[in-house]
């Protein structure tokens, strides 16, 4: 198993085994360093010095990187980052802005070579980059800053692969703002060893046992990645994503975390923070992120991206008729949710492993087999929400959200095609 921030062997330096416990070099300590070397002569070259202390081995790099600068100067570090041409890679670069902020509009514009991420020809390559939304930097902390942007040409219309501008466009519209949409989105993911492309934890070319004893599980045979898992909860929390739990799954090596409740455009921003956090982490500790919605094929879980949603009629007393009416609406749109609901989908979505057939629209109570789940207090209580168990976990979240709204709030069928498709889904509406 990884073990996050494993100090490289390069920056050890060994000492004595007298040497019982180590500390790292704090700010103070760097400042003690250079004094000494000042006081000794103004030509000699600064070295990096390795203070002696009670430990058997020391990091420097670790105490350079968790240097708070706060106290020192009012400039943060913002990251930029953006979704890569593939529409599934994160980007990102840093900058100095001159003080702390408290909202996106605070911040520069900023542009990077969208011919080195597919997203532009060399001979016009320059694409800006729009700050939307921050959350506090759990690598560097103090007042640091991650900022979710997206992506326009110079004249200010937005890149095809800039899909938050679609969304936002479409919740803004007065009627969903007015029906208040809730997300909530279970992204799984599955941990690669590196190099050999192949789940961690399990036998390199092998397979571990049959599925059954890793879900939610414990131990050292049956849970793989758990200190990654871990990590992530607590910087996702710490940057201020709404994340709400997370989980092992059923494939040894997969894991699963939820984010929301979150409203509108917000669901989209948390899921590609949290993401770009996770590719953070798993880059630390040597592992490979994948977001391959089918990473074993035979008889392994694939990996989805369920996305729980409600409106505010569906949240009220009778809105389980509304949840039935979003149902038909569904249906009737079904293949364009699937084009629009990740990559190689085909390959997850086969009627089994919990999933609905591509090919076939359906809906249940309690049933994860269906294409639309509906939840027994959701029955029981007459209001709630619905569960959509197709999108993928490479699905673009900013797509999944916006289509669902647009789908269940914007876009109204003929009575005919609503009529036969309660009639197929004997649904009574």
């Amino acid at each position: 198993m990884a073990q996050i921030l494993a100090p490289s062997t390069q920056w050890q330096m060994r000492f004595t085994k007298s040497s019982r416990h180590a500390s790292p070099i704090t700010s103070n300590t760097w400042s003690s360093l250079l004094m000494k070397q000042n006081k000794k002569t103004s030509s000699a070259k600064f070295r990096v010095l390795a203070v002696k202390s009670d430990g058997s081995t020391i990091n420097r790099l670790e105490g350079l990187l968790n240097l708070d600068i706060t106290p020192f100067t009012d400039k943060i570090i913002a990251e930029y980052i953006w979704i890569g041409g593939t529409g599934i890679d994160v980007r990102s670069k840093s900058r100095t802005i001159s003080k702390p902020v408290e909202h996106p509009s605070e911040l520069p514009k900023w542009n990077y070579d969208g011919s080195s991420t597919g997203q532009a020809p060399g001979e016009d390559s320059e694409v800006i980059l729009y700050p939307q939304a921050i959350f506090k930097d759990p690598f560097r902390g103090g007042n640091n800053i991650l900022v979710i942007c997206d992506a326009y040409t110079p004249a200010g219309e937005p890149i095809p692969t800039n899909k938050r501008h679609r969304a936002a466009e479409v919740f803004s519209n007065p009627r969903v703002i007015a029906e208040v949409p809730w997300f909530g989105i279970e992204q799984e993911y599955t941990l690669l060893q590196t190099n050999v492309n192949w789940p961690l934890g399990w036998p390199v070319g092998g397979y571990p046992g049959p599925q059954g004893p890793y879900y939610c599980s414990a131990g050292a045979d049956k849970s793989f990645g758990r200190d990654i898992s871990d990590a992530h909860y607590k910087a996702c929390l710490f940057a201020g994503i709404n994340i709400s739990g997370t989980n092992g799954e059923v494939m040894p090596g997969q894991w699963e975390y939820q984010v929301g409740p979150s409203v509108g455009i917000e669901a989209g921003d948390h899921i590609w923070a949290s993401r770009y956090i996770l590719e953070r982490i798993t880059e630390q500790a040597g592992v490979v992120l994948s977001l391959d919605p089918k990473p074993i094929e035979g008889d392994w879980n694939g990996a989805g991206c369920h996305t729980n949603y409600s409106t505010k009629s569906m949240r009220e007393d009778g809105g389980f008729e509304v949840i039935k009416k979003a149902i038909l609406n569904l249906s009737l749109r079904h293949k364009e949710h699937i084009s629009a609901y990740g990559e190689g989908n085909e390959r997850r979505l086969t009627g089994k492993h919990e999933t609905a057939s591509i090919n076939t629209f359906s809906w249940g109570v309690a049933n994860r087999g269906c294409s639309i789940r509906v939840g027994r207090d959701t029955e029981k209580n007459g209001k709630g929400y619905l569960e959509d168990r197709r999108p993928a976990s490479n699905m673009d979240p900013y797509v999944v959200t916006s289509l669902l709204a647009e789908s269940t709030l914007l876009w109204e069928p003929t009575l005919e095609a609503e009529a036969l498709a309660a009639q197929k889904l004997a649904l009574k509406v």
